[in-house]
């Protein structure tokens, strides 16, 4: 059973990691754009990738993720590498709710923020997403 709770855990990772890397590549566009129509295009596609794969993905990711530490607590807990992976899951959902916030302040005509810094924006969840992985797999500490 764990193998298979393991496996549902890392498709949601991947499929919650790829709405993290396309989303703000959606703000760099609308950022640049000028014309109303793909202005509205944007906040399209950013609302159904932010609400039909950002939001489940990250609820099942943690779903799976509890399931799997519920199996085996004092293999997890106890471990420091797991402390610190669960501080990026922490922060990465924090990321994932201020990329809710640059969607809200887009779908209002009421962006401050230029393509330049969504360009930059944009590699965040690249630092968590090796963080992660490097803990999980190589657990160093």
């Amino acid at each position: 059973m764990y193998k298979w709770v393991l496996a549902f855990h890392i498709i949601a990772v991947i499929c919650w990691f790829a709405a993290l890397f396309y989303l703000p590549r959606l703000f760099v566009y609308h950022a640049m754009s000028e014309d109303s129509i793909s202005i509205e295009r944007f906040k399209i596609m950013q609302r159904k990738l932010y609400r039909g794969i950002a939001n489940p993905s990250m609820i099942a990711t943690l779903i799976f993720g509890f399931w799997m530490v519920s199996m085996a607590p004092a293999a997890y807990l106890s471990e420091t590498w797991f402390q610190l992976k669960m501080g990026f899951v922490v922060l990465l959902i924090g990321y994932h709710h201020v990329c809710l916030g640059h969607m809200k302040n887009l779908a209002a005509d009421r962006n401050k923020k230029t393509h330049v810094y969504f360009r930059v924006f944009n590699e965040v969840p690249v630092i968590f997403l090796v963080a992660i992985v490097i803990l999980a797999i190589v657990q160093p500490f």
